[in-house]
């Protein structure tokens, strides 16, 4: 599975805007340890259609991408929180809320920002 972001982008996870989030061409939400949503850009908001301002704040897994809090996301997600080392890329389908959406998501925690994030890009 490759992983779509660049390490130029990786570099300045801890320093990255809104604005700059905005104008990435994936999904990008970064969420605190227990899965709720810090930052949410523009690419995703369209995607889930889910605005901006709705998201932030609640829970990823639970209020946002409900169809993400299984095994196979969350639990990969809490297994990398859990061993403190998170950056898996896997292939997965949204159904949450929007017909079948293939995505690859990319789970990381940016340990220089102690950030943790959910990357996606449709497929």
């Amino acid at each position: 599975m490759s992983k779509f972001i660049d390490t130029n982008t990786l570099g300045k996870l801890g320093t990255l805007t809104q604005t700059e989030a905005d104008a990435a061409p994936f999904g990008i939400v970064k969420v605190d340890n227990n899965g709720k949503i810090l930052l949410y850009n523009k690419y995703e908001s369209e995607l889930a259609n889910v605005p901006i301002q709705t998201a932030v704040g609640k829970n990823f897994f639970t209020e946002v991408a409900i169809c993400t809090n299984n095994r196979i996301f969350y639990g990969r997600f809490k297994e990398g929180m859990i061993n403190g080392d998170l950056d898996i890329a896997f292939n997965y389908v949204f159904t949450y809320k929007m017909k079948p959406t293939n995505v690859v998501i990319h789970l990381y925690h940016d340990k220089s920002s102690d950030s943790n994030w959910i990357f996606v890009k449709l497929r």
